[in-house]
């Protein structure tokens, strides 16, 4: 017999330790089954677990297991990603709390302090993914810095050089002054602020007394022009387009160009180019053969290409420097409030800045050419299929790849200099010294690159670089490539362009067949999870409150394809309610001597209402495998639901509960085998869902095995009976009608009207005499009669079907206190309709509100619509008594 009351944590800790030291979570490279591959997205190892790692760990492992007891050969391949700035934060801020800055230290121990901090603290995040009931093939887990995996990114960087697709090049990045070194565009966090608009003239060389009017919000930038840009059509420019103008303070001239980035509605409709200092201006310049002149350092102070009066200064200094100089030339003409948003870092927090630099660049465009055919031959599928256009869009406008950033943690790039600068790639430095050694003639000193790789490039190997290649080992050859890979929209870009190019590349074949994209998990109100705004909801903090099942389903249940997940403690606790719910109904089964049967064949069964259960839980299987196979994890979840809840819970056992208690020794056995039978398949099909109360319930009953070593049911045919199923769902309909009707009307519990047939036909009598004391017992009616002639005075009337149901409920309830009640409350009701109506209707407000609040106004007017109906449905039932 089951405890009283599930124990989570107890029963999590035991099945999950009992299944990873059996191996039950391991592929296996010899079967004889089809494999079946996710790749997990290696989460950084210095992290924790959130909810978005909750989400998508989520419904990989709900696949997983899904495809594990359908027989397929499962491995999901765990790993950590080395994250080269968050790691190398951490170990430098652990070192400052101790006096220690890493160049105390230099590279190598600096290096070897950060391995130590990995194999202390570096496995949270997987110790907490198997709190999550993770079953990943643990024993395969990898790390981006492992040999292996080092050896594939060496090799990888080396023939792309070979092949010209790798390079050292001078261009624009993303330029952390406070951590020097680049950063890739998803680690620039932009944020809203409040600046200005400078605008300011600069004279035309030769034209005394005339000006061009350029408006900047960085007037610092104006040191390094090289251009000013106006548009091709703009006719209060075209006489000046080929001419000069002097840059002001510097006293340089800067060509004035005809491009049409410029844009005649903004501003004066003409721009400065900066061609160093802003990534369109750059494209600018290098349209219009501009100068790149760098007017900052590494720490975003103004450097020797500036006026001598500025060197030295920090940006923001010498902003409020060249203002007051161009105010005191007289070329200030005026400055206007902006708001604009300001590029961050969101490791270093400070303000990003775009920097010419050289650095190692990967020709994306050649590489993404493969990957943008796999996708258009139908190789690869995004589901939802909308971020197709997404993944189309970026891919065909992709620009070169920055690989290199200025750290010391990370892949070191293979890549040494001779004394005259010549670069030797090699995948060893003997390599490297043996290639040098033939150009010089001899042996010269080399010195490696001080640069490492972008974690994007050695996690962009990762569904092959994992299972063993460069050498061809069985595992690379059974299991890539893999079968979908689970990721949020957010690195489309970032991590799956960059493992379908490379994939393509290296391997002739796509990294996966199809792309889940999951969306954001938001608060309950649709907004983005921050802690700024103390609205962060922490997924351990759930398990610990109300169990890792209730939080998996809670999870799935609101991963609707395509719409974000908007998450509240409460549903976590409405799901915690389900476990419970399935938890009781099992020992009210145990309590009625329902015991499993392993010998139990469904077509055995003859009851009426054991056959409509069968047939139902078939039902509900069919659309959980329909659902899951379009990856409508919200459909799939809420099919087990229903059924187990209202189907089994709700209507079956109530049915069964006269049969139990009742003298029919054979209808008894057969029902108390059929409820206990139901009972373990409903475990079996909610075990990807909810693994663990469903693993306890399973060995409660005396299941043979595990669950998660159990095979997907499989049903006949002959299990669903039309009949039976059609005569108990007329049975369910009339019930739940009535006591909607109750409902409505505020009808006493206690209260039990008779009801009167109107219409039956010969089908609905017989099915009111054989079910009449189940439906008296449950609709709360004192009997059940035909009715000749009209209704009386004072009753309510039920359609179905062909037949007439009719609740007699005068001096039942006070009927204009009810109406005065129902009115009330419709027009509370009608009021927040023409509220949203008149928000959603306003242009402003659709254009200006996030997209998460205009889904919720809209979300809000349906439920009021809904509600309004169900309303005046009431109010009209009211009107005829």
């Amino acid at each position: 017999m089951l405890d009283k009351t599930f124990n989570p944590a107890e029963v999590e800790a035991r099945h999950y330790a009992r299944w990873e030291a059996e191996g039950a979570f391991a592929a296996d490279t010899n079967s004889n089954a089809k494999p079946y591959t996710i790749m997990m997205p290696p989460p950084n190892v210095t992290g924790s677990l959130h909810m978005g790692h909750a989400l998508t760990f989520t419904l990989q492992d709900v696949l997983i297991r899904y495809e594990r007891m359908r027989g397929r050969d499962a491995l999901w391949q765990p790993g950590t990603d080395h994250a080269g700035i968050a790691t190398q934060m951490v170990v430098e801020r652990q070192l400052e709390a101790k006096g220690i800055h890493r160049r105390d230290l230099g590279r190598e121990k600096f290096v070897e302090k950060v391995w130590e901090w990995k194999a202390e603290s570096g496995s949270t995040i997987t110790r907490q993914l198997r709190r999550l009931g993770a079953s990943a093939d643990w024993a395969k887990e990898r790390f981006t810095m492992d040999e292996g995996l080092s050896r594939a990114v060496r090799k990888v960087f080396v023939e792309l050089y070979r092949q010209g697709l790798l390079y050292r090049d001078k261009r624009l990045v993303n330029w952390d002054p406070k951590l020097h070194t680049a950063i890739s565009d998803l680690e620039v966090e932009q944020r809203e602020v409040k600046g200005h608009l400078w605008h300011i003239k600069y004279p035309i060389e030769g034209e005394e007394g005339r000006f061009i009017v350029v408006a900047t919000t960085r007037p610092e930038t104006m040191l390094g022009d090289s251009g000013v840009a106006v548009h091709p059509d703009d006719e209060r420019y075209k006489d000046l387009v080929g001419k000069h103008a002097i840059l002001p303070i510097v006293g340089r001239k800067i060509r004035i160009v005809a491009d049409e980035y410029a844009d005649p509605e903004t501003g004066s409709g003409a721009v400065k180019i900066t061609p160093a200092h802003d990534f369109n201006d750059f494209e600018v310049g290098r349209r219009h053969d501009l100068e790149r002149i760098n007017i900052f350092d590494a720490d975003a102070k103004l450097n020797g290409n500036a006026p001598e009066a500025y060197r030295g200064l920090d940006r923001y200094e010498a902003r409020k420097k060249v203002v007051a100089e161009i105010e005191a030339l007289g070329l200030l003409e005026k400055i206007e409030d902006r708001g604009m948003t300001m590029p961050y870092g969101d490791r270093s927090g400070v303000v990003i800045e775009p920097w010419l630099t050289d650095q190692w660049y990967v020709d994306a465009v050649t590489l993404a050419k493969p990957a943008i055919a796999a996708v258009e031959q139908g190789r690869t599928k995004f589901v939802p299929e909308q971020w197709t256009k997404t993944y189309f869009e970026w891919m065909r406008n992709i620009q070169p790849w920055c690989v290199s950033r200025q750290l010391w943690w990370g892949h070191q790039i293979p890549a040494w200099y001779g004394p005259d600068g010549k670069v030797f790639v090699a995948e060893e430095e003997a390599e490297a010294k043996a290639e040098a050694r033939r150009t010089y003639g001899k042996d010269v000193p080399l010195k490696r690159d001080e640069d490492v790789l972008d974690t994007w490039f050695s996690s962009g190997l990762w569904p092959f670089s994992t299972l063993g290649w460069p050498d061809q080992t069985p595992e690379l050859k059974r299991y890539y490539p893999g079968d979908v890979l689970v990721t949020g929209f957010d690195i489309i870009f970032f991590w799956v362009a960059r493992m379908m190019m490379l994939g393509l590349h290296f391997m002739k074949d796509v990294p996966f067949r199809t792309v889940y994209i999951h969306a954001l998990v938001r608060d309950q109100h649709g907004q983005k999870m921050s802690k700024s705004k103390g609205n962060i909801i922490d997924p351990l903090e759930l398990i610990d409150k109300y169990g890792c099942d209730a939080l998996r389903f809670t999870l799935a249940a609101l991963a609707a394809p395509g719409r974000d997940v908007k998450l509240a403690e409460s549903r976590v606790e409405g799901y915690r309610n389900f476990a419970t719910k399935l938890w009781n109904a099992t020992r009210f089964c145990q309590m009625n001597g329902a015991q499993l049967d392993l010998s139990f064949d469904p077509r055995s069964a003859r009851q009426k209402v054991n056959r409509w259960i069968l047939g139902r839980l078939a039902a509900a299987k069919a659309e959980f495998e329909t659902a899951l196979a379009g990856y409508r994890f919200n459909d799939a979840a809420n099919s087990l639901y229903q059924f187990t809840w209202g189907q089994f819970c709700d209507w079956y056992l109530e049915f069964a509960k006269p049969i139990f208690g009742g003298s029919d020794a054979v209808a008894t056995a057969e029902t108390r085998a059929t409820a206990a039978w139901v009972l373990g398949q409903i475990c079996h099909l909610l075990h990807p869902l909810m693994p663990f109360i469903t693993e306890e319930i399973w060995s409660q009953l005396g299941g043979k095995g595990e669950l998660i070593r159990a095979n997907w049911p499989d049903y006949p045919a002959a299990m669903s009976d039309a009949e039976a199923m059609a005569e108990l769902d007329g049975v369910v309909r009339l019930i739940s009608e009535i006591r909607a009707v109750r409902a409505e009307m505020n009808l006493a519990p206690a209260a039990q009207p008779p009801m009167l047939v109107q219409g039956a036909s010969t089908a609905t009598a017989k099915r009111l005499e054989t079910y009449g004391e189940l439906i008296r017992r449950l609709a709360r009616v004192s009997q059940i009669d035909p009715l000749t002639g009209a209704p009386p005075k004072g009753a309510v009337q039920i359609p179905i079907e062909e037949a007439v149901f009719v609740l007699p409920l005068a001096g039942l309830i006070d009927v204009a206190k009810e109406k005065a009640r129902l009115s009330k409350e419709l027009a509370k009701t009608e009021g927040e309709i023409v509220k949203i109506e008149k928000k959603l209707g306003n242009a402003d407000f659709v254009a200006k509100a996030p997209p998460e609040v205009i889904e919720e106004q809209r979300e809000r007017l349906a439920e009021g619509q809904q509600s309004q109906r169900q309303l005046k449905g009431a109010l009209e039932r009211l009107a005829g008594l």
